[in-house]
């Protein structure tokens, strides 16, 4: 290792370019990379992948296995030309790992076997290079086998990749410029003019991805690699990068002794060791700057623009992440299609083993780790079979555990098939805010796509931007399986917030709802991934694939017929193709070669199956809520989706049925008629503000309030339901330290008190009370329900707390109660939270019943002040008339 500025010594005019090798699994991209290392000095001696000696396969599963699976990088000279060369898997199990890399080159070696021609995964790393603009050079390997044809490879080139793919071995000839001419107007010009073309145009059409230079040799024999390393150095030329500073991340990895490495390249300035860097969130300095060649590096004091290198200290990057000026490369088009359980050995704790299976994840981003916590289980994500033993063989090496994993699941995608607009609305007690979102379908493969069409007049733009915040920060969940949503754009078009009542928080919950609001509206279609396929086979066993291939519900097409082989190109659905090489191989006799790799996603050809299947409930999802929450009459309540755009503030967007957009649905009252210092209690406003004790006062709601005629803007109906008041008994008593001393000597007596303060209050509210008490460690002990006075207590079964029925009772009720539970557990406060219950904590409810019993005696004593005694009420009504008749007689004499 050398201290020393990575510029030192350099030639000032040597170009320095990052070029990525990238092929199809087999075509020799490993072969080929040894040989442009070994004629360019930079090794000594040829390594081969059969004899694992091969100088960038440097981890010990890609030597037993003879693939490459993790990118390496390697320097190398050529003429006044510094190379940085990446090479990248070319397996497609591995393709996430290879697509991180495109975001950092400047220009791509694609590796073609001329023996097999154009394959499928080609054209998928073709779509990639044309999709992140990449220019790109074409090595056309394995010319020295039998039936390779020049002019017919370079035809197929042209037909399945680009019409620009030229000839260079002939340059500088006249039928050289003249096939150039005809790929750009600028260079037909000069031909024309001059008869020639000069080396800048030819650069600057490449550099466009107008031509890209085509190739032919051996590899394994060095042939044609010596001119095209040299047609590399001819014919590129070297970005324009900015001053300020600007690095793009692809890696991230570990050394030998565990130290984590970022692998990024600087897009723009300078970087020196003990620099600070930061995303916004973070803030780290960098400790070492390595510029690695293969499994060796150098240690150096500062790299400049163009530059590859790994740095240490940095602990929270990850790839495809941007630092400085960079923006970072955004959401891969390779994804995970298939799910596992891992199963772990018996005594292993899961939740141990996650954090050590995230580190790998960190490595090899594809790999997509998860917690379900229905299930209790990890599982990851993966995109083919092969991944599978890797991370096998890497958590034994790394951790030590044998690790095993469950049946396979398809992952499935949800998307719409119209346009639909979604609405939320947040406002419990002394909270507000209103989303509007147009939810529109987008091409296949676009993703999702976040947008605002807000005025800034109606909503301010930091609220705008919170809500594209929010929209973008989770993986939204469909309503058919419950699958994440794709393919659509979410655009914001109306909000509204409070000057002095609305956080942030607010327009979170308002967005989500309004994307599940409107995902409920909408017309959802069930995704599944497709494999693009290639199979070669026998002529005489077309017609069984064929067959096969229909039955799977997939397509195909004879493409290719010669020597008594045949080639079928079509796609298929994952679900049913997956494990179909290993038929190709049986009935074909080991003849047959199948190559897949996942093309998309497409509308599932079995959803109804697969919907009864999975048995996702959207409405039951308890942190999904597809329905908002209003505030009238000094409660706030629940309006269900299918009901919510009644309800609303703000105009729909969209026009109504009768084709003409209203003004006005419903407009929330002004704060002049709504004085929100005096709303009174309200169970979302606990929701939201659990145990800040605030002293509130619980008004009993009637079962049906109409419209004020005073206040026209408010929904002429809304249906107010019953409240029920759920008590964790044995938590307030602990938390109360009246009952707390008095359950240290009784606890009989303390429950007894308790009960009685709740009876009380249960009079004056004329809510529901039920307290439940724990009775889990009662052998035997079964569920006991019974009335106390005016009241229900509850002693749970065996083995059932008194936090696990509350959860069920909440659940199960939550459509017929508005339900509040009173706890200070904040454990079960998050679980109830998002059950959409209110919560009260025990200082809370001290609060309420001490309000209780204060509201209780002044109408004690009003109605004593109001109550008089009269004789005429003692009295006995013979008497009474007697005196009667004696004042008559008396005034008749007078």
């Amino acid at each position: 290792m050398l201290d020393q500025d990575y510029d030192e010594g350099l030639n000032q005019s040597m170009k320095r370019l990052v070029i990525g090798i990238l092929a199809h699994v087999d075509a020799g991209k490993t072969t080929l990379s040894e040989g442009m290392l070994y004629l360019s000095g930079a090794i000594r001696k040829l390594g081969r992948v059969d004899k694992r000696d091969a100088y960038l396969d440097t981890h010990q599963l890609e030597k037993q296995r003879g693939i490459t699976i993790f990118s390496k990088q390697a320097v190398l000279n050529v003429a006044d030309t510094e190379i940085t060369l990446l090479d990248t898997p070319g397996h497609v199990d591995f393709s996430a790992e290879m697509e991180r890399t495109l975001h950092v080159l400047d220009y791509a070696i694609l590796v073609i076997s001329g023996a097999d021609g154009v394959q499928g995964h080609t054209q998928t790393l073709w779509y990639l290079l044309e999709r992140y603009q990449v220019p790109t050079f074409i090595f056309v390997n394995k010319m020295d086998q039998p039936d390779t044809d020049r002019d017919q490879l370079l035809e197929q080139l042209k037909q399945q990749l680009a019409e620009g793919c030229n000839d260079f071995s002939q340059e500088k000839t006249d039928q050289f410029y003249e096939q150039l001419a005809v790929s750009d107007e600028k260079l037909l010009e000069e031909y024309l003019e001059s008869g020639k073309l000069s080396d800048a145009l030819i650069k600057e059409a490449i550099a466009t991805r107008k031509i890209f230079p085509c190739y032919f040799g051996s590899a394994l024999k060095l042939e044609g690699v010596e001119q095209f390393l040299q047609g590399i150095a001819d014919y590129s030329k070297t970005p324009a990068y900015p001053l300020e500073f600007g690095a793009s991340i692809f890696k991230i990895s570990r050394d030998e002794q565990g130290n984590r490495l970022t692998h990024l390249k600087i897009t723009g300035g300078s970087l020196k060791v003990k620099d600070t860097l930061s995303n916004g969130t973070w803030e780290e300095k960098v400790n070492q700057i390595r510029i690695y060649s293969g499994d060796k590096f150098e240690q150096v004091n500062e790299v400049t623009a163009g530059s590859v290198c790994a740095i240490t200290g940095l602990t929270q990057t990850k790839p495809g992440e941007g630092l400085g000026i960079d923006p970072g490369s955004g959401t891969p088009v390779l994804e995970p299609v298939l799910s596992y359980g891992i199963l772990l050995p018996d005594g292993q704790d899961p939740k141990a083993v996650l954090p050590k299976l995230h580190l790998i994840e960190e490595e090899i981003p594809e790999l997509h780790i998860v917690w379900d916590e229905q299930l209790q289980e990890i599982q990851v994500q993966i995109m083919g079979e092969v991944q599978i033993e890797i991370l096998q063989s890497l958590v034994a090496e790394r951790f030590g555990i044998q690790i095993e994993f469950g049946t396979s699941k398809i992952l499935y995608k949800e998307t719409i098939e119209n346009t639909v607009e979604g609405v939320g609305h947040y406002e419990p007690h002394g909270h507000y805010a209103e989303i509007h979102l147009l939810l529109e379908p987008g091409h296949p493969g676009s993703g999702l796509q976040f947008d605002s069409k807000c005025s800034e007049d109606q909503l301010a733009k930091n609220w705008q931007n919170l809500v594209l915040t929010h929209l973008a920060e989770k993986t939204h969940k469909g309503v058919l399986t419950g699958s994440p949503i794709t393919d659509m754009k979410i655009s914001l078009v109306a909000g509204r917030a409070h000057n002095v009542h609305t956080e942030g928080g607010d327009f979170r919950e308002a967005t989500y709802r309004a994307v599940r609001q409107g995902l409920k509206e909408a017309r959802s279609v069930l995704l599944e991934p497709y494999y693009k396929f290639q199979l070669k086979l026998p002529e005489q066993m077309v017609g069984r694939a064929m067959t096969d291939i229909d039955q799977m519900h997939g397509s195909c097409l004879v493409t290719e017929s010669a020597n008594g082989f045949a080639v079928l190109e079509g796609q298929a659905p994952v679900a049913t193709m997956r494990n179909y090489h290993q038929e190709v191989v049986a009935y074909t006799k080991g003849q047959g070669r199948l190559f897949c790799y996942v093309a998309g996603y497409q509308p599932c050809h079995n959803a109804d199956e697969v919907i009864a299947s999975i048995g996702y409930d959207s409405e039951s999802d308890i942190d999904e809520p597809t329905g908002s929450i209003f505030y009238a009459q000094g409660a706030g309540f629940y309006v269900s989706w299918d009901r919510v755009k009644q309800y609303m503030h703000l105009a729909s967007y969209l026009p109504t049925k009768d084709g003409v957009s209203e003004d006005v649905v419903v407009r929330r009252p002004k704060d002049s008629d709504v004085d929100f210092e005096k709303m009174e209690f309200d169970f979302y406003d606990q929701a939201v503000n659990a145990n800040k004790g605030k002293k509130t006062t619980w008004r009993k709601p009637k079962k049906e309030w109409t419209r004020p005629k005073e206040n026209p803007l408010l929904p002429r109906k809304i249906e107010i339901k019953d409240n029920y008041l759920l008590v964790d008994g044995y938590n307030i008593i602990h938390a109360w330290p009246e009952l707390q001393q008095l359950a240290d000597d009784n606890m009989d007596l303390a429950r007894s008190k308790l009960l009685d303060a709740l009876c009380n209050y249960q009079a004056i509210r004329k809510c529901r009370v039920m307290v439940v008490f724990d009775a889990y460690r009662v052998p035997g002990h079964q569920e006991e329900i019974s009335d106390y006075r005016n009241i229900q207590v509850v002693f749970t079964k065996e083995a059932q707390t008194a936090d696990e029925f509350i959860e069920r009772f909440a659940h199960e009720h939550r459509k017929k109660y508005h339900i509040t539970v009173a706890t200070s557990d904040s454990l079960q406060q998050i679980i109830i939270r998002s059950a959409g219950s209110a919560l009260l904590s025990a200082t809370d409810l001290w609060h309420e019943l001490e309000q209780v019993k204060s509201y209780a005696k002044q109408i004690n004593q009003s109605q004593q002040s109001l109550t008089r005694n009269y004789i005429g009420d003692t009295v006995d009504r013979d008497i009474i008339q007697q005196i009667e008749s004696l004042k008559n007689e008396t005034e008749d004499k007078q």
